[in-house]
């Protein structure tokens, strides 16, 4: 075969290879024909003319993200670091503007976003920033799809991720939190100390109130007691004093037998001679008898002033 039919032939086939070309899923391929914009292709297999058009770029259809690390102040004067992302991605029906208007479309969005965070944040307290990060967020989306639209930008939402003020103001943050949570706590240790006290003198008083009730009681049954037995005495005979009397004694040697019985009990000195039981007996005895006598004599007294 001819040496230039074969070069022919090859020529061919590379002509033929040349004229197609691939375009991804959520792609658009830029066609230019002879350094001018020609069309734009979408996704598939494209056909193009060799040695005439050229694809200049691609352009991705997808969502995409860019995060934008801004150090501004806020109106207490704390320098604080931003982060916001934003999420766009370039309009199908301007893929024409997005490739031709905007060399560097990253660097303007950036640009955009500083310029809205720099206005924004100044005019708050750094708290404030913390609380208010979703209408910085709403502000930079606002102006970025007033601005960006017109570049075949669609602007689909801007969040701000991260607020990182100066380590030195994290650090007096975490001890005005820790100081509060200590104030709370004392506060909270206070009221039930309190309440404790409170508790305690009520269970203290509940605790006198029954034991005074049960000393009465005790002497309420004594006296009943001592009472039942006089009865009992003097249904044999014996009269209340005498009664009394033996009663006195009795409940001197039931001590007495009480005390010996207890071996732990402290040293308790009491008069226990023989004539200890006696002794007492007559002088309870002439104690009577002369209450008995002063009895008699103001009753007799008494008729004689009646007389005169």
């Amino acid at each position: 075969m001819n040496p230039l039919a074969i070069i022919f032939i090859v020529f061919l086939f590379i002509i033929f290879f040349a004229s197609f070309f691939l375009v991804k899923q959520q792609t658009a391929a830029i066609i230019e024909r002879f350094g001018r914009f020609s069309s734009i292709r979408q996704s598939g297999l494209q056909l193009k003319i060799p040695l005439v058009d050229k694809v200049a770029g691609r352009v991705s259809l997808k969502i995409q993200q860019l995060d934008v690390i801004i150090e501004t102040k806020t109106l207490d004067d704390v320098f604080v670091k931003l982060k916001v992302s934003v999420q766009y991605m370039v309009i199908k029906n301007k893929v024409y503007d997005a490739f031709y208007k905007l060399d560097y479309p990253h660097d303007q969005i950036t640009s955009f976003v500083f310029d809205v965070v720099r206005a924004e944040v100044p005019k708050m307290k750094l708290d404030d920033v913390f609380v208010k990060k979703d209408d910085i967020a709403i502000a930079v989306k606002r102006e970025l799809q007033e601005y960006m639209s017109d570049y075949g930008f669609d602007i689909i939402k801007t969040l701000v991720t991260d607020i990182d003020p100066d380590a030195q103001v994290k650090a007096a943050m975490n001890r005005i939190n820790a100081a509060d949570r200590e104030k709370t706590a004392a506060q909270f240790e206070g009221d039930a100390q309190r309440i404790l006290i409170v508790e305690r003198a009520k269970a203290e008083a509940e605790s006198k109130r029954l034991q005074g009730q049960g000393i009465a009681d005790q002497r309420r049954e004594i006296a009943r007691g001592l009472e039942e037995s006089v009865e009992v005495l003097n249904k044999v005979g014996i009269n209340s004093q005498e009664a009394s009397a033996l009663i006195v004694v009795t409940q001197h040697y039931d001590t007495l037998q009480s005390i010996g019985q207890e071996t732990n009990s402290n040293l308790i000195l009491l008069p226990n001679s023989p004539q200890a039981g006696s002794q007492m007996l007559n002088d309870m005895v002439a104690s009577f008898t002369a209450s008995n006598q002063i009895g008699e004599a103001m009753k007799n007294a008494k008729p004689k002033k009646l007389k005169e």
